[in-house]
């Protein structure tokens, strides 16, 4: 009998775990790992073979949990590299991200301001197509 093989990803506010190798697993296996979602809240998704939790957990926590409950599983952690992404340093939208603006105010500033962070200004700009 095949365990089966939770890749877990954690992102800012959430963490997402794939099921490696879903379609070798048998039904009972795959019942167990949905029950397991269900009793806590989450949700499993056949089309991309993973599963959320309304929890925000640390990869040793999730192994943890993983532990204690009936499921033979194999637990790996995908670990991935945020690119900062530059904040607006004044104005009404001081601290928001730039990709977070409206494109209103992504061209109003690229005709009127002047200061240095023009060059992030033009990229958004061209990363909108606007």
């Amino acid at each position: 009998m095949n365990k089966a093989q939770f890749v877990f990803t954690k992102y800012h506010n959430s963490f997402r775990v794939h099921v490696k190798n879903l379609e070798k697993l048998s039904v009972e296996q795959i019942q167990e790992i949905q029950k397991f979602v269900r009793v806590r809240k989450g949700i499993f998704d056949f089309a991309t073979y993973s599963f959320v939790i309304q929890k925000r957990l640390e990869f040793s926590d999730f192994v943890a949990l993983v532990l204690s409950s009936n499921i033979k599983a194999t637990c790996s952690e995908n670990i991935i590299i945020q690119k900062q992404q530059p904040r607006v340093n004044f104005g009404q939208y001081k601290g928001m991200f730039f990709s977070e603006l409206p494109d209103s105010y992504i061209l109003w500033l690229k005709s009127n301001y002047r200061g240095n962070q023009r060059g992030i200004i033009e990229k958004e700009v061209t990363k909108r197509n606007l």
